[in-house]
C-alpha cells in the first residue's frame, strides 16, 4: 500500500481509501452489517488507513459500525467523517434526497459531539463539510466566516486535526468554483467526483491544488461501475440504486451506458496486465495533489483489486498522456456521459 500526505494538513493517508457509506447504508452495496464490518476490518489488514464516513449515513449508524469494526485500532487509522446535514430535526428522505443543511457554529459543535460519541474517539482526524454550496465556503459572508472560525477553534481544542470539504452530491459544474474556493481561499482539502471518464472537476481543481499545495481526494473513481469491468448492455440495478436515474430514458441509457462501454473498450490496449479497475485507480492517483482515491468497496474481490495496485505495472506518463488525448476528443463519440451534445 502506498501512503501519501494530505497536503495542507499533518495527515498521512493510504492512497486507497474506504468510503464507509457502501457498508453503512442500504443505498447501494452491502446490506449485511456483519459482512460490512468484516470488509472494514479486512481493508485495514490490507493496509487501508483512511476511512471516509459521514454522520448522515444511516443517521449515524455507519459511524457506530466503524467503531465496532475498527475501534481497537483507532490510533492506527485516519478517521474522516462529515457534517452539515441536520439529521436530528429531519428524518432520512426517500431516494437519497438531501436534507436541509445547518452551517451554524452551534450545530457544528452538536454534530461533532455526536460523531465523537458514535465513533468512540476523542478527536476526528479529518472533518468535512458535506456537500456545501459556495456560500458556506467562500470567505466574506457571516455564514462561512463564522463556520470556518469555529472549525479553527475546534482544531485548536484538539477535537479535530484538520478540516476540508466534500463536494456533491452529484457531479455538477458549480463544484468547480466550490472546489477552487476550498483549496485556494480556505486552504482546505476538497473531495471531488473524479475519474478517467468524468474529469469536469479534476481538470479545473487539481491544477489549483497543485499550485497552492493543498490536497484533493477523489471518489467515484470507477464512474459508477463503468470502470469496474462487470457492466455490459444487459446490466440492471436493484430498486433504490441511484444509477437507475441514468437509465430512465433511451437517450440517457445511450449517453451513459452504451457510450460509456464504448469508451471502456477503447481503453483495453492500456491494460497491460492490469484490471480495468486498477487502471482507473492509477489514473485518478496521477496528480501529486491527489492524496487518496475512494472506490466503492462492496466485496472482497473488489477490495483485493484496489489494494493490489502495487502488484501491477505503474501507469507511465506516456500512457497517461495517450488516455488524456482520447478523453480530449471524447473517445471519438458525439455525446458525453451526462447526455449533453459535445459542441
Amino acid at each position: 500500500m502506498e501512503y501519501r500526505k494530505l497536503l495542507g494538513t499533518d495527515l498521512t493517508v493510504s492512497a486507497v481509501g474506504f468510503g464507509v457509506w457502501t457498508v453503512g447504508t442500504t443505498w447501494w452495496g452491502v446490506k449485511d452489517e456483519q459482512m460490512g464490518k468484516r470488509l472494514l476490518r479486512e481493508a485495514f489488514e490490507q493496509g487501508v488507513t483512511f476511512f471516509d464516513n459521514g454522520d448522515t449515513y444511516a443517521s449515524g449508524r455507519a459511524e457506530e459500525m466503524q467503531k465496532e469494526a475498527l475501534g481497537d485500532v483507532r490510533d492506527q487509522i485516519v478517521v474522516a467523517t462529515k457534517f452539515g446535514y441536520d439529521i436530528y430535526n429531519n428524518p432520512e428522505r426517500p431516494g437519497q434526497q438531501e436534507r436541509p443543511h445547518d452551517w451554524t457554529p452551534a450545530y457544528l459543535r452538536k454534530a461533532l459531539e455526536h460523531s465523537l460519541k458514535r465513533l468512540d474517539t476523542d478527536r476526528v482526524d479529518y472533518y468535512q463539510l458535506h456537500n456545501p454550496r459556495l456560500d458556506a465556503i467562500a470567505p466574506g459572508t457571516a455564514l462561512s466566516d463564522d463556520l470556518f472560525a469555529e472549525l479553527e477553534a475546534l482544531k485548536h481544542e484538539g477535537l479535530i486535526r484538520a478540516y476540508g470539504t466534500a463536494l456533491g452530491p452529484a457531479l455538477n459544474e458549480r463544484q468547480i468554483e466550490e472546489g477552487i474556493a476550498s483549496v485556494r481561499e480556505r486552504r482546505a482539502p476538497t473531495q471531488i467526483i473524479y475519474n478517467l471518464l468524468e474529469q469536469l472537476l479534476g481538470e479545473q481543481v487539481l491544477p489549483v491544488a497543485e499550485e497552492v499545495g493543498v490536497g484533493v481526494l477523489a471518489r467515484v473513481p470507477h464512474a459508477s461501475g463503468l470502470l469496474e469491468g462487470y457492466m455490459d448492455l444487459n446490466t440492471t440495478f436493484e430498486p433504490g440504486d441511484h444509477r437507475n436515474w441514468r437509465l430512465t430514458t433511451n437517450e440517457k441509457r445511450k449517453a451513459w451506458m452504451e457510450d460509456g462501454l464504448k469508451k471502456v473498450e477503447l481503453l483495453q490496449p492500456f491494460l497491460n496486465g492490469r484490471h480495468i479497475a486498477q487502471l482507473a485507480m492509477q489514473f485518478a492517483l496521477h496528480s501529486p495533489a491527489m492524496a487518496s482515491v475512494i472506490p466503492n468497496i462492496y466485496d472482497e474481490k473488489g477490495l483485493r483489486l484496489y489494494t493490489g495496485l502495487d502488484s501491477v505495472a505503474p501507469l507511465t506518463q506516456s500512457e497517461y498522456d495517450q488516455i488524456q488525448a482520447l478523453y480530449a476528443e471524447n473517445f471519438g463519440l458525439t455525446t458525453n456521459l451526462i447526455g449533453e451534445v459535445v459542441r
